[in-house]
């Protein structure tokens, strides 16, 4: 049993966990910033970087603790040293560098791209099957990849302006809910109709690139004819109306306009992936990411596949260790440990050669 301990710090969450052979969970701690930044709407990057300092060394201890291992019984450390912000990243990678050094223990820098296709690893059952194309959607990233075998990948698109996850912050805003706007407009679309607005999808006929900007706008200009509507009512009269969560939009149009927005999404990302795995004769479709959680896509993508679709459960599509750990496993099998010289990469990308 080889056992890894993975470190994650790329955003806003600090996250330690110990797995064993890139397949079962023995621990996986994750301290959250959510509340932190909820007031700014967003994350604030030296914010975000402080309480990494803060939280890191209970979040490692809790996650050996929990594993119920000790040092001499791990065989490397696993850390994401890019993509992400540069000042959270390098609290985890000079956390790792120090556990590692101390410990006489490989050192594996792990892609956080690479990291949630991982998560499908951590799934019971048959691992995977080759080739497969993985969708990662979350705040910060929404591409296609071809996965021929573990390390080899070949991008196939990506977005060319807002990831899915940050329209989906964004369209929370737009329609004032909560932040993060992923979880938000998800539960306020199940008591809306996902046809009852008409929204755009970006195409992008010939690609297998994404565009969210001109579904966004669109909500917007949704959201201001609502509010001009109710500017014109007679004083009073909108009080008389269903509870209002934003000046302008009462609850029925809100939930249905969640759902319109939800839906568009979706269905791009849906029919772009179900396209590229059907010409590419892919044998599986794997989803990544924190947008990887909306039960709405999972729903709309396994029932439209070609072949079967594989997804983390939702506390392993967003931010965490465990999926470090599980990437880092397979990396240490086809390369050697990092050098000691590893420092952050905020804008890695996911190469060919998985590097």
């Amino acid at each position: 049993m080889t056992l890894i301990l993975g470190i994650e710090t790329s955003c806003d969450e600090t996250a330690a966990a110990v797995v064993a052979d890139g397949r079962i969970v023995h621990s996986n701690v994750v301290a959250s910033q959510v509340e932190i930044h909820r007031r700014y709407g967003g994350i604030f990057p030296e914010v975000a970087s402080r309480q990494h300092v803060l939280s890191i060394v209970p979040v490692i201890e809790e996650a050996m603790a929990e594993a119920n291992v000790e040092w001499d019984d791990l065989a490397a450390v696993a850390v994401t040293f890019g993509p992400g912000l540069a000042g959270s990243l390098l609290v985890g990678v000079n956390v790792a560098k120090g556990i590692a050094w101390a410990r006489g223990l490989p050192l594996v820098g792990v892609n956080h791209i690479e990291a949630h296709i991982y998560g499908n690893w951590l799934v019971e059952g048959a691992p995977p099957p080759f080739p497969a194309v993985c969708l990662v959607v979350s705040g910060g990233h929404t591409e296609l990849f071809l996965m021929t075998d573990h390390g080899r990948y070949q991008r196939l698109g990506g977005t060319l302006d807002d990831a899915a996850g940050e329209a989906f912050d964004k369209v929370g805003r737009l329609l004032g809910l909560p932040y993060p706007g992923g979880p938000a407009i998800q539960e306020a679309a199940r008591a809306g109709t996902p046809t009852a607005f008409k929204l755009p999808r970006a195409w992008l006929p010939g690609t297998y690139d994404f565009s969210f900007s001109g579904l966004k706008t669109a909500v917007l200009r949704m959201v201001q004819k609502h509010q001009a509507q109710t500017d014109r009512q007679p004083e009073g009269e909108s009080e008389s109306h269903v509870q209002q969560t934003l000046p302008g939009i009462a609850a029925q149009p809100l939930a249905n306009l969640a759902a319109s927005f939800q839906a568009a999404v979706v269905d791009v990302l849906v029919e772009k992936t179900c396209q590229a795995a059907e010409a590419l004769g892919a044998q599986s479709i794997l989803l990544a990411g924190g947008v990887a959680a909306n039960q709405w896509l999972r729903m709309e993508m396994s029932r439209r596949s070609p072949v079967p679709v594989r997804y983390p459960p939702p506390q392993l599509c967003t931010d965490n260790a465990a999926i470090v750990a599980a990437a880092g496993f397979y990396r240490l099998g086809i390369e050697n440990p990092t050098n000691w010289a590893l420092d952050v990469v905020p804008n890695l990308r996911l190469a060919e050669n998985g590097s």
